[in-house]
Parts: C-alpha cells; structure tokens; sequence
C-alpha cells in the first residue's frame, strides 16, 4: 500500500503528486506554441504532442537566422511561384492567407508551420529543410497545390486535398467540421486575390452594306424680275374737296321771304 501525505488533514496518495508533474511540460509547450507561433491553444491540450515539439524545436533553430535581417516580402514570392507551377493567378495567395495570415512564423494548434502551414511530415516529404524559412516553404506549398489541382482537375477538390489530405477526398469535399469551413473561405478570398476581368466595351455594329451619301441642294436665291414697261402703274384717287356745310342765319334776322311780303 502506498504512503499517503497529509496537506490540510486529507491524506493523498504519493502517486496523485506526480499528476501535476506530467501536466508542467505539457503546459509549457502549449504555451510556448501560443506565444512563439501567435495562435490560440489551449494550456492542457493533449492533441499533437509530438509534431507541436517537432514545431518549436524547428522554430528554436530558425529564429537566430532572422533576428537581424528579417524577411523579404511575401507577395512576390507567391506570384513567381503561381506562375513557376500553373497554379492560377491568386489561388496560392489565397490559401496563404487563410493558412497564416501570411505570418511566416505561425504555428498552429497541430504543429503546422511558416506560411503555407506545413506539417513536419508534409515538409519532410517536400524536402524543406526550414518550414520558416519564406522561398522554400512557399515554394513547397505551391507544389503541393499544384499536384493536387493535376490530380483532381478542381479547384475545391485540390483545396480540400491540401487540407485534409488527398487520401480524405473522393470525389467531393469531406466534411469533418473543418475542411468544408476551410474551402469556402479560401474560394472566398480567391475572388478578392485572383485578377479582375478586363472590361470590354461593346461598340455598336457597323453596316456591311455601304450608305450611299444623299446630297442635300442648297436653296437658290431668286433674282427679283424687273418691272415691266408695258405695264402702267395704276393711277392715284382724285381727292374730293369737303363740303361745307351751309351757314345758318345770323340770330334776330328774318326770313327773306317773310321781309318782302312785308314790302309789298
């Protein structure tokens, strides 16, 4: 029978202080993941163990490389990539964007690492030597893609293949809680990251059949006929003097006819 140890009058078992001895590692590493990696995970989670300590130890022997001259940008990488590889224009951004945030020093709550989130198997089988390291591992990522898009011939086929695996993909998009929510939004960024369509102008039909010119006469200004000779110009109204009316007899005057009756 085990010895017991007494904190606070409960006697507990020897063996129940070694619980808290396994769990210090197991927390330190996730804390370690959380803060180097700058990803959520949580202190007592068991998942991964072995590839999140594959990820730190790789982050450990990369990080002194990059501490004075840093990194060049990724933009210009992944374009020469997309086009070294086939891989249509934007979709590798796309996916880098979903991946990491285009962090190149991100880690995940599995282990995955850089930009493209490969995973130590996944890096070995690419041969990168350093997942950090931006060339390489997004020149692995963009080979990976584009094996995955010439043997599914699909866009949403080879994304669902590059998370989940090829061997997880029969013919549609397997829906484990994750793969399904990981397609949708890296096709919803592709539709900001691919290059816009060129806008074509459509200009009106021209005629086979050639429009005969109508020529359009100008009005001819009339020359104004000179007066005939022969014809006289018409005589002007004889004016009429006014008549005046009679004048009317001056007043206390008689009648003529009335002053000779009166001379008789």
């Amino acid at each position: 029978m085990g010895r017991k140890r007494a904190v606070g009058g409960i006697e507990i078992p020897k063996w129940a202080w070694l619980v808290p001895c396994a769990l210090v590692p197991v927390v330190l590493l996730n804390l370690g993941v959380a803060w180097l990696g700058g990803t959520q995970v949580s202190p007592l989670s068991f998942s991964f163990l072995q590839t999140k300590a594959r990820a730190l130890g790789a982050y450990v022997a990369h990080r002194p490389e990059c501490v004075l001259d840093g990194h060049p940008p990724l933009e210009p990488l992944i374009e020469d990539t997309e086009r070294r590889h086939g891989i249509p224009p934007g979709l590798l951004k796309a996916l880098i964007q979903v991946e990491s945030e285009t962090r190149v020093h991100r880690i995940s709550p599995a282990g995955a690492m850089g930009p493209g989130q490969l995973m130590p198997d996944t890096a070995a089988l690419m041969r990168v030597e350093d997942p950090f390291d931006p060339a390489p591992s997004v020149d692995a990522s963009g080979r990976y893609l584009a094996e995955q898009l010439r043997r599914f011939r699909d866009v949403r086929l080879a994304v669902a293949a590059y998370n989940a695996g090829p061997g997880s993909v029969n013919g549609r998009v397997p829906h484990n809680g994750e793969t399904e929510f990981y397609v949708a939004k890296v096709l919803a960024a592709y539709e900001h990251t691919r290059p816009k369509a060129p806008v074509v102008v459509k200009r009106p039909a021209v005629s086979a059949t050639p429009v005969k010119a109508v020529a359009v006469k100008a009005p001819v200004a009339r020359k104004a006929r000179p007066p005939d000779a022969s014809v006289k110009p018409a005589a002007a109204p004889k004016r009429t003097a006014p008549v005046k009316p009679a004048s009317r007899p001056a007043a206390g005057s008689k009648p003529a006819a009335k002053l000779a009756s009166a001379t008789r």
